[in-house]
């Protein structure tokens, strides 16, 4: 019988230190770029992981106007949204919100795979989403990630 006794880590929101990651976009297929951001916000990647603890880091993504899909989604893929008015849904097409925001295509992907409760709203904001190649976090000194 083994003697050693060993414990289990929990994370406390105290003892979390948050990093900064730069993905970049450009050419990547959206849905297993959305999936790595969620990882890395929602804190996976880390040894520490604790699920009811904000223990991720903070994610900027450039370029989010040159990511691609396959087959015929980018026709056939809609966003919808609803006013909460009789008659009130939208629906706009992958092409066209392309057009138009960009940005809201990698928002909305990351959104629906984070958890949706306080903590999933509170990862959500660590999110930031750019079209150029430029962002305003040098201060922060982020890291790249390779996706």
């Amino acid at each position: 019988m083994d003697t050693r006794s060993y414990k289990t880590i929990s994370a406390k929101r105290e003892t979390v230190i948050g990093k900064w990651y730069v993905i970049d976009a450009e050419g990547q297929i959206l849905g297993r770029l959305c999936t790595r951001i969620a990882h890395v916000l929602r804190g996976k990647h880390r040894p520490d992981f604790t699920p009811h603890v904000d223990c991720g880091d903070c994610v900027i993504v450039l370029n989010a106007d040159k990511v691609r899909v396959t087959g015929n989604k980018e026709n056939a893929k809609e966003y919808t949204r609803f006013s909460l008015y009789p008659g009130g849904l939208k629906k706009t097409v992958f092409k066209d919100m392309m057009a138009t925001t960009p940005e809201r295509i990698i928002e909305t992907g990351v959104k629906g795979m984070l958890p949706k409760n306080k903590l999933g709203r509170a990862l959500f904001r660590k999110l930031y989403v750019y079209t150029g190649g430029e962002h305003p976090h040098q201060a922060q000194q982020p890291e790249t990630l390779k996706v």
